[in-house]
């Protein structure tokens, strides 16, 4: 359930087919759900779009725009793929940095198709100019274009066809206002619960090929933080372990030791979750402490701690967010098997935020 690395992603009609990314072999990409049934997961949200869907294809109208908030690997760009399918429209993909000039954009919205669906991963990163474009050509299926320069410069509208704007995003109190009220549909991804990754670890085991244990599927789904990307990548190096020691299945020492190797614990918390938990425990005394300034200590960028880490961490109870930064629960502390600091000594400044 990858994005496209910012790429426009090329034009494709009827059932919408992933591209396939560095590495992935024909078994590998048909891990991807291709129709809400495949969808395993997010539940209400389904039953939802189901709805939505089948009436709109029975009014023959396009599929309301649709908005998907959530941290990565959750499956947004996969659901817009099933929404395309299940449409049997085309499907157009792109990212907001690669939309550079408000032409990139005009190129694209004027070669849809009635009921295309166009995705734009990263909605936050739009710029003002391209967003503007987008507030007419989602309400009314036109293009306000500037011809001309100086005196000579005006306006015109351009009809483009009905079509479903699909905009996904990880940090949706960024995006502006007006944008966010012209979607008419919204779905909040959630982490997935443990039920449904086990779900999850079956039907990809499946597709690979490869064989598992119920109770190494329980085990590899329970630490991959809630996340279908992480548990189908855990899967992979897990069949390679298998295989690597001659076994006919992914068992539970299998996939034990797996962990073990790639320094997963049953959290599914990574050496780098560890690092953040413990650098603000033991440098910061559990906080609170700035994003600024735990990203800079733990080597990672402001966006990377906050779309990748945080989100989890704060799921788990390990990590809270206040208004000064930052800070450890007591289940990081037992988490960890750190004893709780006391208070820190007056004068020494320890615990203040600079």
């Amino acid at each position: 359930m990858g994005k496209k690395n910012g790429q426009t992603a090329p034009e494709s009609r009827g059932v919408a087919h992933p591209e396939p990314m560095a590495g992935e072999d024909e078994r590998e990409l048909g891990l991807r759900p291709r129709r809400l049934n495949e969808f395993l997961g997010q539940k209400t949200m389904k039953e939802n779009l189901a709805v939505f869907i089948s009436t709109a294809r029975e009014r023959g109208e396009s599929l309301d725009h649709l908005f998907l908030i959530g941290p990565p690997g959750l499956g947004k760009t996969t659901l817009a793929q099933v929404v395309a399918n299940e449409l049997e429209a085309g499907f157009v993909q792109t990212s907001a940095p690669a939309l550079d000039k408000p032409k990139d954009l005009v190129g694209l919205l004027t070669k849809l198709q009635k009921g295309d669906v166009f995705f734009i991963d990263e909605v936050h990163r739009l710029k003002p100019a391209i967003e503007e474009l987008l507030y007419i050509a989602m309400e009314d299926y036109e293009l306000d274009w500037i011809v001309g320069q100086g005196p000579m410069a005006h306006a015109l509208r351009i009809p483009i066809k009905p079509f479903t704007l699909v905009g996904a995003t990880t940090k949706a109190g960024t995006v502006s206002s007006p944008l966010v009220s012209r979607f008419g549909i919204t779905c909040r991804f959630s982490f997935y619960e443990q039920e449904d990754m086990e779900a999850i670890v079956r039907r990809s085991a499946g597709l690979l090929g490869a064989g598992i244990d119920d109770d190494a599927a329980a085990l590899l789904a329970k630490s991959s933080r809630g996340t279908p990307r992480v548990v189908n990548r855990l899967l992979r190096r897990m069949r390679d372990f298998a295989q690597f020691a001659g076994k006919a299945s992914i068992s539970l020492p299998v996939v034990r030791d797996g962990l073990k190797r790639l320094e997963i614990d049953p959290l599914g918390l990574e050496r780098q979750d560890r690092d953040i938990l413990k650098m603000i425990i033991e440098r910061y005394r559990g906080g609170p402490v700035g994003a600024e300034t735990l990203a800079i200590s733990i080597g990672e960028s402001v966006e990377t701690l906050e779309d990748y880490y945080e989100p989890y961490l704060i799921q788990a109870g390990l990590l809270q967010r206040s208004p000064r930064g930052r800070m450890a629960t007591s289940l990081a502390y037992s988490h960890l098997g750190l004893p709780p600091l006391g208070p820190p000594a007056a004068g020494t400044g320890e615990g203040l935020l600079f």
